[in-house]
């Protein structure tokens, strides 16, 4: 069974950075897509970066240039690296994961995964 745990939330000044990882577990995926979305209060979920099992990065026009999104395969843990840091970064961030047995393009499935985090927070105070 997938299982996903985030840690490395806070806070921070506006203009700072934060390293967010997310432990993954239970995968027998051959190809699978990993990614970070955000939902503030009052505020849709936003997709905000992915990582398909290729390595190929996808990352939403509000933290293009400013969050990296990266994994370790040898710790089965995607990281999500954000600089200089918003007042409108703040939210809970969630990490999700989608895939199957056969390598393949899962990330367009992320929305509607099953396998969820249960969140961390981000503040930025300006």
């Amino acid at each position: 069974q997938v299982q996903l745990v985030e840690s490395g939330g806070g806070s921070v000044q506006a203009g700072g950075s934060l390293r967010l990882s997310c432990a993954a577990s239970g995968f027998t995926f051959t190809g699978y897509c990993m990614g970070w979305f955000r939902q503030a209060p009052g505020k849709p979920r936003e997709e905000i970066a992915t990582l398909d099992s290729d390595g190929d990065t996808s990352y939403a026009d509000s933290v293009k240039g400013r969050f990296t999104i990266s994994r370790d395969n040898a710790k089965n843990t995607l990281y999500l690296q954000m600089n200089s840091l918003k007042p409108e970064d703040t939210a809970a961030y969630y990490c999700a994961a989608e895939g199957g047995a056969h390598a393949g393009s899962w990330c367009m499935y992320l929305p509607t995964s099953n396998y969820w985090g249960q969140g961390t927070q981000v503040t930025v105070s300006s």
